[in-house]
């Protein structure tokens, strides 16, 4: 029925909605439970452990269905983590420092940082006597923009909490009086934008050899959990209170975060990608900008700046620019295709051609009994 189809048509979106708001809750509970006290690293250790534990059905159950495991694959699984860790604890360090907006502004920075990236390893081409390039050269620098602004300038007060009016915030309120902590958490969140489009890359090679997500998904849990412990317990030596939970909100912050990043997310993520395509997934990120400025007026007493609203546009539209840029790239590439294979097909049909009126001479009396046409085998074992 059309109202049905409707609403199965809705469910990517709705999920991709849902999963931002996730994304920008994690955010927002780990600053809140960190600024209580709770160990960033340990927090790591321990949602990135649950969520492994989440997983682990999963991969026990598929165990007779997924492609062996190579001691090479296992090598690129554990470089995974590493990458992983370094952006994990960068994160959530820029966060601590900054808040749950900048961090969510950050965030569209790793796509161009991606493509950058790309374009040293030549694995993306730039070519610039194309329009296409040059929309993706131009959103990057307008992102970079974007991001410098977002950091650097706050400006007037837009929106204000009951509880922030008068309070230590007001020192963000220009340029010249910006927060060195605020400045300094930007700068760990640009870092660990570079630091997870590495992380793509890298991954972009693993599925490649390996073309199992959620085994490699595991995987990365696991030993992103193993190597965050080791460093947690060098960190951390001195401090073994830091691994007592003692707070309601720190539980909650973990098992949040392992049920929405660790396996909800990821859930998402793969299945929109396989309905909708990647450029659909990527369309919604800066709606996360949006739900964290909600999110910090309304839960943690911030502050909305001029700064962070210009800045958050000025970062959506190169963002969008680049994706807006790959997708022409992508339909040009198509129709190259298309038009390569066309005269191929009509050579097939010409050298057909005779033959096929052979056998339509032969076989006319025939067909004159015979009224039911005969498919061909592929399109048989499709019906």
């Amino acid at each position: 029925m059309v109202w049905q189809s409707r609403i199965w048509g809705a469910v990517p979106f709705t999920a991709m909605v849902i999963v931002e708001c996730a994304e920008v809750g994690v955010s927002t509970l780990s600053k809140v439970a960190m600024s209580k006290g709770m160990s960033k690293f340990v927090f790591i250790v321990y949602y990135n452990a649950l969520g492994t534990l989440l997983l682990l059905p999963f991969f026990i159950f598929q165990r007779n269905r997924r492609a062996p495991l190579t001691f090479r694959l296992i090598c690129q699984f554990f470089l995974l983590g590493l990458i992983g860790s370094a952006g994990k604890i960068l994160f959530f360090a820029g966060v601590k420092n900054s808040s749950a907006l900048l961090a969510s502004a950050m965030a569209n920075l790793t796509p161009i940082f991606t493509f950058l990236l790309a374009l040293i390893f030549r694995m993306e081409k730039l070519d610039l006597r194309k329009a296409t390039s040059y929309a993706k050269s131009l959103g990057a620098i307008i992102s970079v923009g974007g991001a410098l602004v977002v950091t650097l300038y706050n400006g007037p007060a837009l929106l204000n909490s009951s509880s922030s009016s008068g309070s230590s915030h007001s020192t963000h309120r220009s340029f010249v009086s910006q927060s060195s902590t605020w400045i300094f958490g930007g700068l760990l969140l640009a870092i660990q934008c570079l630091v997870a489009s590495g992380w793509n890359i890298a991954q972009a090679a693993t599925v490649k050899d390996y073309p199992e997500e959620m085994t490699i998904v595991f995987f990365y849990t696991m030993f992103l959990t193993i190597q965050c412990t080791v460093i947690s317990l060098i960190v951390e030596r001195n401090n073994l209170n830091a691994w007592k939970l003692e707070l309601p909100i720190e539980i909650i912050t973990i098992v949040y975060a392992a049920i929405c990043v660790s396996v909800f997310r990821i859930s998402v993520h793969v299945w929109c990608l396989h309905k909708k395509g990647p450029v659909y997934v990527a369309m919604f990120s800066p709606l996360g900008i949006a739900i964290a400025a909600v999110l910090v007026v309304v839960f943690l007493g911030d502050t909305f700046y001029l700064g962070s609203l210009i800045g958050s546009i000025v970062i959506s539209v190169g963002f969008y620019t680049v994706i807006y840029a790959k997708m022409k790239e992508k339909a040009m590439a198509d129709d190259e295709g298309v038009q390569l294979s066309k005269p191929a097909d009509d050579e097939g049909a010409q050298l057909s051609k005779p033959a096929d009126d052979v056998g339509v001479q032969l076989s006319k009396p025939s067909s004159q009994i015979q009224m039911t046409p005969q498919l061909p085998s592929s399109i048989s074992n499709e019906v």
